[in-house]
């Protein structure tokens, strides 16, 4: 699947603007969260965005850092992670961020670490 196919969850895309006023960082600091895999982004219609469903309570949902980073040491690319991220996953029941937001990070990192 490629960043310009339909993901399985729903999801608003925030762009770089939108996530500085969600979390009320600076710019400087949302392109920190880029930099250190706290979230992963991607070009839609020419614009990057990021998964609102990356965000929890105004903040990069935390749990998703270590397993971004799982995924990029497995080969993933951004856009892989988002697809992978946001669509069903039959071994867990559910999409892998549902399970994030739902508190079972090591179970989604277990089944991620496999796809290496």
């Amino acid at each position: 699947m490629t960043a310009e196919a339909s993901p399985r969850i729903e999801t608003e895309w925030l762009t770089l603007p939108d996530i500085v006023e969600l979390t009320g960082e600076s710019l400087g600091r949302v392109k920190r969260y880029l930099d250190e895999s706290n979230i992963v982004g991607t070009r839609r219609n020419d614009v990057f965005v990021v998964p609102a469903v990356f965000f929890v309570d105004s903040a990069p949902l935390s749990s998703l850092r270590g397993t971004i980073i799982v995924l990029h040491d497995a080969g993933f690319s951004d856009d892989e992670v988002i697809d992978w991220l946001l669509s069903p996953e039959e071994s867990i029941g559910r999409a892998p961020i549902e399970a994030l937001t739902a508190g079972h990070k090591s179970e989604v990192r277990r089944i991620a670490r496999t796809l290496a």
